[in-house]
């Protein structure tokens, strides 16, 4: 299932991503955020398969 979410970026960070998404074609907004969030709940202590799945899955461009 996927949940869709409105999340309001400064300005600075929103023209990083963009840059990072106009310079590689295979990324988009949700594979960004998908990697960003999963990676800092990692490194915050959830420890479950799903997110280390997600991670894996929006970082290399497959299901782990």
């Amino acid at each position: 299932m996927t949940i869709s979410t409105t999340v309001e970026l400064p300005e600075g960070l929103h023209d990083a991503v963009r840059a990072y998404i106009e310079a590689r074609p295979d990324w988009d907004h949700e594979r960004v955020m998908q990697a960003a969030l999963s990676l800092f709940l990692m490194q915050n202590g959830v420890n479950r398969p799903q997110v280390n799945s997600l991670y894996l899955e929006s970082l290399f461009g497959y299901s782990a």
